[in-house]
């Protein structure tokens, strides 16, 4: 199986934000050295629990610390761009990492309110037209004319670089199809929301065409993992993200505790029934365990990749699982 890393820099409780983008580094010449595909960035704004808020600039530290794994964003936000600056930063990043970038690119704001009008400097963000600036965007990656008037008097600078690969992610199933007519990769967010059909693949894969960017389909799917030698130290370490989902649910997002903070964290009997629903997108076991789940799931869906982010407090479980993933896996 195909395994990758998604990060998104969290910043744990007790630990300053620098160490979370220091731990990325970490992380990354690791899935290097144990053979992941890809590592990607993901991109947040206003909050203090997640560091990845410039996910291109991240990836572009990360590429010069490796050497093989790919490296991108999980997305780039487009709403917060010009199709041209992101034609412009993928280009650069590939120019100095060929064979080695990924243009991951979502159509979610990536934060609050807040933080999206304070991107937009005021404006009324513009949110109806994200297929328009994803194909505009690809246009100037490949060199080629946009269709788009606004900007086919310019060019994307650097020229004549190898293609990045390109990503579009979804976490509903609503792009699919979109992402398949591009002929770029669908990444699906299952850690997110869950809601994973084959219906959702396979309208990606029938609507799929061929171009520069993508010779045939490719489906990556993201999993929020928790695993160990055994199932108790697995729960253990898996609590703490359980209860910041619970925040997350109630509109509440707050760094991650100490397993043993959240193991005198006070649950209601109805937070305990919370949790165990949410396991359905929370992957918590053994790791035999958890790299049967993830065979399972490959053979029943067909996807071509397994994503994996883990948000363990301590640096070194979270290393720790993608090491004994490696092991059963790759």
């Amino acid at each position: 199986m195909k395994l990758s890393v998604l990060d998104q820099a969290p910043i744990t409780k007790g630990n300053p934000a620098p160490d979370a983008l220091k731990k990325a580094e970490e992380l990354a010449i690791l899935a290097d050295e144990l053979g992941y595909t890809r590592m990607w960035m993901a991109e947040h704004h206003g909050t203090n629990s997640l560091a990845s808020s410039a996910p291109e600039v991240t990836a572009a530290h990360l590429a010069a610390k490796t050497k093989h794994i790919r490296i991108g964003t999980g997305g780039v936000m487009m709403m917060h761009y010009s199709p041209l600056k992101l034609a412009e930063v993928f280009k650069t990043l590939s120019a100095f990492s060929p064979g080695r970038i990924d243009f991951g690119v979502g159509r979610a704001p990536g934060g609050d309110n807040h933080a999206i009008y304070a991107l937009s400097e005021g404006r009324q963000p513009m949110t109806n037209n994200m297929y328009e600036k994803l194909e505009t965007t690809l246009q100037l990656l490949n060199d080629e004319v946009p269709a788009d008037d606004l900007y086919s008097r310019t060019i994307a600078t650097p020229s004549n670089v190898v293609l990045p690969e390109a990503w579009l992610l979804g976490s509903t199933g609503n792009s699919a199809i979109q992402a398949g007519l591009m002929g770029i990769g669908y990444s699906f967010a299952q850690f997110f929301m869950g809601g994973m059909t084959t219906e959702i693949l396979d309208a990606y894969r029938k609507n799929f065409k061929p171009t520069p960017f993508m010779e045939k389909p490719n489906i990556k799917v993201t999993y929020l993992v928790t695993t160990a030698e055994t199932k108790e130290e697995a729960e253990f370490e898996a609590l703490p993200q359980d209860i910041a989902r619970l925040w997350l649910m109630r509109g509440k997002i707050g760094q991650v505790l100490t397993p043993e903070e959240a193991q005198n964290y006070p649950l209601t009997e109805m937070d305990r029934m919370t949790i165990q629903e949410n396991r359905k997108i929370h992957i918590v076991g053994d790791v035999k365990e958890v790299a049967a789940f993830l065979q399972e799931e490959q053979d029943y869906y067909g996807f071509d990749e397994a994503m994996i982010c883990s948000i363990t407090h301590s640096q070194e479980k979270r290393l720790e699982v993608y090491r004994l993933l490696a092991r059963e896996l790759l």
